[in-house]
């Protein structure tokens, strides 16, 4: 009896140490892949070697479902920043000093997986700290990550992960330049600059003209002083019933508003704009007399017709205010 606890007790520390020797092993047999092609493509078999304990280096492992049948959009939109973070770690920690090893399990090659971990959803992150070793932790229980808030980035995935791992600098994200649009954008300066090159002695004068600036002063004036914004900001209604039967198109008091009534009141504005100009630029350069007196009477009756429509108007606004212009 004393004699088998005697050897039993000397072959500890070479159990041990073989025990030590055989994860380590498994390690560097796994990053060589993982580097050569990162992240790993796991299946059922060897997501559970690479999760079984002892363990002396962490694992992070993404659960998706990448084919169509399936229709996991979130699964297709992560699976690129997850390729780019893999490629940047293995990338950044060529002699694997960080310890770290990141793979996918797709639905279609680890079905015994999802099963046994009760999965309903995906895609499912799943960070497993080493168990054994100066890195270890004493809750090694797998911790996932949350894709509550929809599809995440690789730098916000490389934060997390980093946020678990040994203190020490860590790899950091190289994205691949994206060729199709440094291509694309290229093409668009390219063609704006031989564009404006060709189409400049026409565009210049348009741009040095007093009245183009004028109009768009004008017509900007007329858009926001309207309440344009207003209705933005509140979301109002465009009209309201007037509780007969019939259509409200303005609404009571200053603090509301319908959509057809900004529109109506630009419409006022609009009006009186084109008449003050036109009685002050276009009526004095007539030449017969006759005509130009018509042409003031008429501006001017345009002018008093719509200034007692607008007035009528602030009325219904303010239900208090005492004056008034006929016709209405």
């Amino acid at each position: 009896m004393k004699l088998r606890l005697a050897i039993t007790l000397g072959l500890l520390p070479w159990l041990c140490i073989a025990a030590r020797s055989k994860t380590a092993g498994k390690f560097e047999q796994e990053y060589t892949k993982f580097t050569s092609s990162p992240p790993l493509k796991l299946d059922d078999s060897l997501y559970e070697q690479l999760t079984a304990t002892p363990r002396d280096f962490a694992v992070a492992v993404l659960l998706t479902a990448l084919e169509a049948r399936f229709g996991c959009q979130l699964c297709r939109d992560f699976q690129p920043e997850w390729d780019v973070l893999g490629q940047s770690w293995a990338k950044g920690d060529k002699k694997g000093n960080s310890r770290l090893l990141l793979g996918t399990l797709d639905f279609a090659d680890g079905k015994d997986t999802f099963q046994k971990l009760m999965l309903q959803t995906a895609p499912v992150l799943i960070f497993f700290p080493p168990t054994t070793g100066s890195n270890a932790k004493p809750d090694a229980q797998p911790i996932r990550y949350d894709f509550t808030m929809g599809s995440q980035s690789a730098e916000q995935v490389h934060d997390w992960i980093c946020r678990h791992l040994p203190a020490g600098p860590k790899p950091k994200i190289h994205r691949p330049l994206n060729w199709v649009r440094l291509i694309t954008i290229t093409t668009a300066v390219l063609g704006a600059v031989s564009f404006l090159s060709v189409a400049s002695p026409y565009i210049i004068p348009v741009i040095q003209n007093r009245n183009f600036w004028a109009a768009i002063s004008l017509i900007t004036i007329l858009l926001f002083t309207s309440g344009h914004m207003f209705n933005h900001i509140r979301k109002v209604p465009y009209v309201s019933g007037d509780g007969k039967g019939g259509i409200s198109y303005f609404a009571g008091g200053f603090s509301n508003q319908f959509g057809l009534e900004t529109q109506i009141v630009a419409a006022m504005y609009g009006t009186l704009s084109f008449a003050t100009i036109a009685l002050a630029l276009k009526v004095p350069r007539m030449v017969d007399p006759r005509k130009q007196q018509v042409a003031v009477f008429i501006w001017g009756g345009v002018i008093f017709g719509m200034y007692s429509f607008l007035l009528s108007v602030f009325r219904v606004k303010n239900g208090g205010y005492p004056f008034h212009l006929p016709p209405f």
